[in-house]
């Protein structure tokens, strides 16, 4: 039982969007959507996917416009329709969303500190904490995961949703979640097992 695989995931990190390229955060679900740049990473995305002959059984996607986006682009390579679940959304930023990464260190000079200090607390800026965030995201995916078991599926998603996912895969500390890098554009696959789960790869952008 201890190496009965109960199911495969891969992680899609959604294509580039104004934001992203910025350097911007958001939790907003309608904007923005993929930019020119996120289309071709998508586009170069499931041209390797559809190459390696990923299999998968169901597609999920969080509800916001840039993932579902990317996913519209992999269900057409796979002929087939994906599920939104409104449980994948991204980090919660409270004041922070809109802001630049230099504007954040501006207006809030102790945020990433307090975050990295103290994982289980909101943040001055009423952001979701990284304890929470994780937990939020360990109790989706295990629920997917329990409903796939045999299966291999695909859930496009946000960077730091596929942060939290690794954490919570992997028993990384919260306070580690800042320093796991996702980029847009990439996937990362993580396969659960009875008592324990294995990351095959992560962040991987075909050349």
């Amino acid at each position: 039982m201890y190496f009965n695989r109960k199911c495969k995931i891969t992680f899609i990190c959604h294509g580039a969007t104004i934001y992203s390229e910025e350097g911007r955060f958001s939790d907003a679900e309608n904007y923005p959507p993929l930019s020119e740049l996120g289309v071709e990473e998508m586009d170069s995305l499931t041209k390797y996917l559809k190459a390696r002959g990923v299999k998968n059984d169901v597609i999920y996607t969080s509800p916001s416009l840039r993932t579902v986006q990317s996913a519209m682009m992999i269900a057409k390579v796979f002929k087939k329709d994906y599920v939104i679940l409104d449980d994948l959304k991204t980090r919660a930023c409270g004041k922070w969303n809109g802001l630049t990464f230099g504007q954040i260190l501006e207006k809030y000079p102790t945020g990433f500190r307090d975050i990295l200090r103290y994982p289980d607390k909101i943040t001055q800026a009423d952001a979701e904490s990284s304890i929470e965030f994780i937990k939020r995201v360990k109790v989706i995916i295990d629920k997917l995961v329990e409903e796939n078991v045999g299966n291999r599926i695909i859930i496009v998603t946000h960077p730091d949703v596929i942060q939290a996912a690794i954490c919570a895969a992997l028993d990384i500390p919260a306070d580690k979640l800042p320093k796991i890098f996702i980029r847009t554009g990439s996937a990362t696959q993580i396969s659960y097992y009875e008592e324990w789960a294995s990351l095959v790869y992560s962040d991987y952008v075909p050349l």
